[in-house]
Parts: C-alpha cells; sequence; structure tokens
C-alpha cells in the first residue's frame, strides 16, 4: 500500500459498492497494532481520536473498546452506514460522519490523535495536512498504518492475486514486497517522525472468509460489475477448492508511522 496510485487505470473506485462484504469480511488490524500504539501514547482512554478514511470503523471501533473518545469521517455513505451498525451493535459510541478527509466537520482543536488506516493515499496530502493542523490540538498527533498480506511470501495471497488479475488487469494493489518505508516522502515537508514499526502476523481464514475479504478488496468489489464481481468469486472458489484447505492463515505485514508536525 505504501507509493501506490490512487486509481486503477481509467476504472472508477467505489468502496461503498462493497460495504456489505466489507463489514463482514475485512478484518480489522491484530491486537498487536494497537498494544504498540498504546505504549507510544495513542490509544489511552479519554483521548479524543478522529479516524479519517474510516470505512466500515474498524480502528474507530477498536479505539472506542480502549476508552477514547472517537469520531471517524468517510465520503462513502454506504461505509459510514455500516460503521454506525457496526458500532451500534456492540453498544460503542462512536460519531461517525459523511465527510472529507479534506474538509473536516469540527472546530479548531477538537482532537488529540489523527489516524488514517490504508486510506492516506487517496487524500490530498496539502488540503489534508492544513484541516489536520487546523482541528487537531496543540501537540497532536497523526498516525497512519496499512495491514497487507504478503504475496511473495504466502502462496495463498499470491494465487488469489493472479486470478484478480486475469478479471481486472489495471489493479496495481498487487505483489506487495513488504518494504516499509522509514519515513514516507510525502511526510517529509509537514512531519517529523516520532516512532515507526511492523511486524508480521498470520492472519485467519476459512475459504469463505477469504473470498469474502478478497469480493471486498479494490480490485474487485470496488470496481468490479456485481455480474463480474459474481464470476470472479466462483472462479476464487474453484482455485481455493485447489490450493487451500476449509480453514487456513494468511501472512499479513501491519506498519505504523507515528508524525508529529513541523515547526
Amino acid at each position: 500500500m505504501h507509493e501506490i496510485p490512487p486509481t486503477d487505470g481509467q476504472r472508477s473506485i467505489d468502496w461503498g459498492r462493497t460495504s456489505a462484504d466489507y463489514g463482514a469480511y475485512r478484518p480489522g488490524p491484530p491486537l498487536g497494532l494497537y498494544t504498540r500504539l498504546a505504549a507510544l501514547g495513542v490509544g489511552l482512554p479519554e483521548q479524543s481520536i478522529l479516524d479519517l478514511g474510516s470505512g466500515t470503523g474498524v480502528l474507530a471501533r477498536q479505539f472506542a473498546r480502549q476508552g477514547a473518545v472517537v469520531a471517524g469521517v468517510d465520503v462513502a455513505p454506504e461505509q459510514v452506514m455500516m460503521a454506525t451498525e457496526l458500532a451500534a451493535a456492540e453498544g460503542l459510541d462512536v460519531d461517525f460522519r459523511v465527510a472529507a478527509a479534506e474538509s473536516l466537520p469540527w472546530q479548531a482543536a477538537t482532537f488529540d490523535v489523527a489516524t488514517a488506516n490504508q486510506c492516506w493515499l487517496y487524500f490530498d496530502v496539502p488540503r489534508t495536512v492544513a484541516e489536520l493542523r487546523r482541528v487537531l490540538k496543540p501537540g497532536g498527533l497523526l498516525v497512519t498504518s496499512h495491514f497487507c498480506w504478503l504475496p511473495r511470501q504466502d502462496e495463498i495471497a499470491r494465487a488469489s492475486e493472479a486470478l484478480v488479475l486475469e478479471y481486472n488487469p489495471d489493479w496495481s494493489g498487487n505483489d506487495f514486497s513488504g518494504v516499509i518505508p522509514p519515513l514516507p516522502r510525502w511526510a517529509e515537508p509537514y512531519f517529523h517522525e516520532r516512532a515507526m514499526f511492523y511486524f508480521d502476523e498470520p492472519i485467519r481464514f476459512t475459504r469463505e472468509t477469504w473470498r469474502g475479504r478478497i469480493r471486498a478488496c479494490r480490485g474487485i468489489g470496488a470496481t468490479l460489475s456485481s455480474d463480474e464481481v459474481a464470476a470472479f468469486d466462483a472462479a476464487h472458489d474453484r482455485l481455493l477448492r485447489k490450493v487451500a484447505g476449509h480453514e487456513f492463515s494468511v501472512l499479513h505485514r501491519i506498519d505504523a508511522h507515528v508524525f508529529e508536525f513541523r515547526d
């Protein structure tokens, strides 16, 4: 997810089209991400956190479970609706709103931390940074993170990616090398890096949940027509019956950068 473009050829990307699968089958990052962030002062009880590009609210809901005061924004109404439903089902109080990271509906100096998981590449960086300077309190932090499978090390991920490319050759999210930049180039003009880390963890799936996870990826559910998604999913089911058991693990790399503004 580092350094890939925000678009795939001429195809439009609409995450709202895959909200049902996204909410059901895209697991949030493992708890190891949150324990590491907590050691760095992020995700603490009573801390005010704004989750940018919140999607179905996987980060926002976990921070709320930890006792933080959380808000989330996403440009896709379907994603916000799903996030709101999932939070309500757990009895979590998260202020989800439909809004762009470049135009946030909060007053100045509202939040201690902003987070952006798997989504920073879609933002207009100068405009988003300007908004974060406005809504974050003095000394506020930005955390960007990613949760990506490792196709160069995991055979099932590699096989699934090859099939995605058969149905969507424009998909640019394939063949992640696993390289995590110490300081992303986009951050250099705006931020000091307080900390960064990454770690690998096998994530458990069944054939059904992995199919759902891949349907909810950018190259399939967010891009293809419903008929194309159904055709892909049937082919993916046949593939997985050949290469995987009913349950299996897929190796993922989780990374995070914790930034503070330059003066």
